[in-house]
């Protein structure tokens, strides 16, 4: 193996690797089959596979624009070839994941799972940008190893969370519509931002602060989710 190549792919995963671990951590009382966790991480990269075959239809169709040159036109786009199609696919490949999982048994563990499909969708996906990038393969690393990765992290902490919420319970039509309209929501306010940086020239700075500050709300809401999982989860064990 070609030592750039070795070393652009260990930046590629690194990112994802660390958000794993971090969940991972957070599920250590009762943790998940180390096989249950890989099947996750798989579909997850087979998810990123999978919403090519929902965003395609929707450009040959017109229904949105395969480029884009303003921020209405970025935002469009963000939703219509992005976030619907990427959540919808992650959601399938969640729901085949844990529909006969026995090991599905705690709140937190939808979380942990979701996060595997998300963090293998994103590790596809980085390993793609990485590779691609050419010479600039070092600030895009960077880039996506402090926005777009911990992105994805972020938006699937938001569907295990309410996948699970679902799962024990608290199935009200608003969870249900959560599950899919919560990450969709973030995704796709996360990628609008972003797309409108690329094409609003004199105004960079003022978008990167905002992706910025964006991703740090997002923090702060998924690490409040995750708490709350694990609280309901030593209550559960407490009623035991």
């Amino acid at each position: 193996m070609d030592a750039s190549f070795a070393i652009i792919l260990a930046a590629a995963l690194l990112p994802p690797a660390i958000l794993a671990a971090i969940i991972l951590w957070r599920d250590k009382e009762q943790p998940e089959p180390a096989s249950w966790l890989i099947k996750g991480f798989f579909f997850g990269v087979f998810s990123a596979v999978g919403s090519v075959t929902i965003s395609l239809p929707i450009l040959a169709l017109g229904l949105a624009p395969d480029s884009y040159t303003n921020a209405l036109e970025a935002t469009w786009h963000s939703f219509m070839v992005a976030a619907i199609p990427e959540e919808l696919a992650k959601l399938f490949f969640l729901w085949l994941l844990l529909r006969k999982n026995p090991y599905f048994d705690e709140h937190l563990d939808g979380v942990v799972y979701a996060v595997c499909v998300g963090l293998g969708f994103a590790a596809f996906e980085n390993i793609q940008y990485l590779f691609s990038a050419g010479e600039m393969w070092v600030p895009t690393a960077i880039a996506r190893g402090f926005l777009a990765v911990p992105g994805h992290f972020f938006f699937a902490v938001l569907m295990g969370y309410y996948y699970s919420l679902v799962h024990f319970g608290h199935d009200s039509t608003r969870n249900r519509l959560l599950v899919i309209g919560a990450p969709v929501l973030t995704h796709g306010i996360y990628d609008a931002i972003a797309m409108t940086q690329e094409v609003s020239a004199g105004f960079e700075v003022f978008f990167t602060i905002a992706l910025l500050l964006f991703c740090n709300e997002m923090r702060k809401l998924s690490t409040r989710h995750i708490r709350e999982l694990v609280d309901a989860d030593k209550g559960s064990l407490y009623e035991k």
